[in-house]
């Protein structure tokens, strides 16, 4: 296992003449030996291409990759001793389940002995030990994919393991469990992980620590909990939670008052904050539906109510302001067109200013 620093940026353009130009905008991050770690964010915003910089299957335009101090940026994936896990299973067909996980230690010559108990162990970790015998070609796709991280995650000298999106080919239930599994594995051997999905119950699941990932650029980086509870970015608040953070249009006065649209839901009891145009931010967890006006409410219609299991989703109308709010499944439900008055503020709710948080 390694520890992992880039300091970097990447274009695939030869020549740059705005930010639009990268793939990836100059950046300084750790991974530290032993961690879990998930790039998590939408299509086209350079998790791929910072994991295959990692890997050496790209070459950084710009900056370094250091592997426990040592400069690799020109280094190839052989040289770095990295694993990587694609998107789909990359196995061989005409060889045994057993045979496919043995192959990279076999091609590293490590003694048999080792090879049986180290495929032993991973096949059971991956509930492949009944059909190690069996030939890859006739198995199911999500099997395959199995395969595809076995042979990943046999190798116990690697400097890290890569994963590019794994879980694509895998039915929702198995998703679930191979989750489960890759957490239960990380604990067990140690490995340094880093997985790139955009499914964020992927990444809050698997990782220890999660990097936002937006326009070429990381975010947040932090726990599954702060990327919740404290998005320091409206991005975050949007991307993170469904349905995401409600961002609020709001204006803070002189006078030390809080305005949303006409009304004024705060006059004391508020953060150090500037004058002017604000953004406030509150999850739908957070938002409490008041039948009456109290401090901090503001009043708004019920447009819609869904039942979803775990939760009723209210969604409601503030004047231009569409807004969200989970209530427990067994309260009452509110009426559509009936009148609510959510409660803006309280001890989750964030202040940002230029999609910043302040508060």
């Amino acid at each position: 296992m390694a520890r992992i620093d880039l300091d970097l940026a990447h274009s695939y353009h030869k020549v740059v003449k705005s930010d639009a130009d990268y793939a990836l905008l100059p950046l300084k991050i750790t991974f530290d030996d032993g961690g879990a770690y998930a790039l998590l964010g939408p299509s086209g915003c350079g998790k791929t291409t910072m994991l295959n910089i990692i890997s050496g299957l790209v070459a950084a335009s710009h900056g370094s990759v250091q592997f426990d101090g040592v400069d690799c940026t020109h280094a190839t994936p052989q040289q770095r001793n990295i694993a990587q896990v694609f998107q789909f299973p990359v196995i061989y067909d005409t060889m045994t389940v057993g045979e496919n996980l043995a192959f990279p230690l076999r091609n590293r010559r490590v003694p048999a002995d080792q090879i049986r108990d180290r495929v032993g162990r991973i096949a059971e970790m991956l509930d492949l030990s009944a059909v190690l015998d069996q030939r890859a070609a006739n198995l199911a796709a999500d099997a395959k994919q199995k395969i595809s991280l076995g042979r990943g995650l046999v190798r116990p000298d690697v400097s890290a393991v890569l994963f590019d999106e794994p879980l694509t080919v895998i039915d929702p239930h198995l998703k679930w469990e191979l989750r489960r599994k890759l957490k239960q594995i990380h604990h067990e051997l140690g490995l340094t992980l880093i997985y790139v999905t955009h499914d964020q119950v992927e990444a809050m699941t698997f990782a220890d620590q999660v990097l936002v990932m937006a326009r070429g650029r990381v975010v947040q980086q932090g726990t599954p909990a702060d990327l919740f509870e404290r998005p320091r970015h409206t991005f975050v608040g949007h991307f993170i939670g469904s349905p995401g953070m409600n961002l609020l249009p709001v204006r803070f006065q002189a006078d030390q008052s809080l305005w949303f649209q006409e009304q004024c839901i705060a006059s004391q009891g508020l953060p150090a904050l500037p004058d002017g145009a604000l953004t406030l931010g509150i999850r739908p967890e957070y938002l409490w539906l008041s039948p009456e006006p109290v401090a901090g409410s503001i009043p708004a219609t019920v447009r819609r109510v869904q039942q979803i299991g775990t939760s009723q989703l209210v969604s409601l109308q503030a004047g231009s302001q569409e807004l969200k709010a989970h209530i427990a499944p067994d309260a009452p439900t509110p009426q559509e067109n009936s009148q609510l008055h959510p409660v803006l503020l309280g001890i989750h709710t964030c202040f940002y200013q230029n999609e910043e948080l302040i508060a």
